[in-house]
């Protein structure tokens, strides 16, 4: 992951090496030759997210494919909102960096300290699955697309909803290989610690719109946009109303920054007139 990215770029170079002195060990190491059982941990895995998407930009802005002067307005999925926030200059990279693995951090430890477990429910509407969860006590993480939902909670409440999904008339409900509980009230802890660590962090306006996770819309005031974040860690994602708000606001083509076409897919499925590219290594810059 990355990889292409420094050896033909400069400025995704220096970033990786700004990024190993700040953490304080081998991140760009881990992210172009894993192994994939220390890159997955989640203390791990923010970091890597987030200096990779920033990479991207950085080598796309060298090569001069992005317009001139700032995007109107971007958007990121759980991690990559505080991704979208360093982009539009709410912080710079190292604090932003600082502010991701803080993150992964505390998450992670919330992950050891409980025992929680994710499933994907396809092919339903929204209040469906909503009253799924309050019946088994579990919460509904992210709203990626119609018809796309990721549930949270307990790993023995998310096995016997899975157990009772065909009974309840549900298509497809599957389990999902995670650490824990993301975006449910088991990452409490981590929502309480993250909160303190922010509280001493400068936040700017960003220089253009973003769109938080916890309600889909932009916000551009420092301490809202710090609450936001915090609320993220125990709240559901909100994908699908963040990218067509970002459609209201006039986004005529999304740009995916990060690896794979995961998000590209999930634009796709929401509406398929959408104009999507994804950008994940180097030879992506210029196809």
């Amino acid at each position: 992951m990355g990889r292409s990215l420094c050896e033909h770029s400069a400025a995704a170079r220096a970033l990786y090496a700004e990024a190993n002195r700040v953490l304080g060990w081998d991140l760009q190491t881990i992210s172009f030759e894993g192994p994939d059982t220390e890159l997955t941990q989640t203390k791990v895995c923010q970091p890597a997210l987030f200096v990779h998407g920033l990479a991207l930009l950085a080598a796309l802005r060298e090569a001069g494919k992005v317009p001139a002067g700032e995007p109107r307005l971007a958007l990121g999925l759980s991690l990559g909102e505080v991704t979208a926030y360093c982009a539009a200059g709410v912080f710079d990279f190292a604090t932003g960096l600082r502010i991701v693995e803080e993150r992964g951090r505390l998450m992670q430890q919330a992950c050891e300290q409980t025992t929680g477990g994710m499933a994907a429910i396809i092919g339903e509407e929204r209040g469906k699955v909503q009253e799924f969860c309050r019946d088994f006590d579990i919460e509904a993480a992210n709203f990626n697309a119609p018809g796309q939902i990721i549930v949270s909670g307990e790993k023995s409440k998310i096995a016997a909803a899975i157990a009772a999904a065909k009974e309840r008339g549900m298509k497809k409900v599957m389990p999902l290989n995670v650490a824990g509980a993301y975006h449910s009230r088991l990452m409490e802890p981590a929502r309480a610690a993250f909160a303190q660590f922010l509280e001493r962090v400068p936040f700017a306006v960003p220089r253009f719109a973003v769109f938080t996770n916890t309600t889909g819309a932009a916000i551009a005031e420092p301490a809202e946009i710090k609450a936001a974040l915090v609320k993220q860690v125990v709240s559901a994602v909100l994908w699908e109303d963040c990218m067509r708000a970002a459609v209201a606001a006039g986004a005529a083509e999304f740009w995916e920054l990060g690896p794979g076409g995961v998000l590209a897919g999930l634009a796709r499925r929401t509406e398929k007139m959408w104009t999507v590219r994804s950008f994940s290594e180097f030879a992506d810059l210029s196809a």
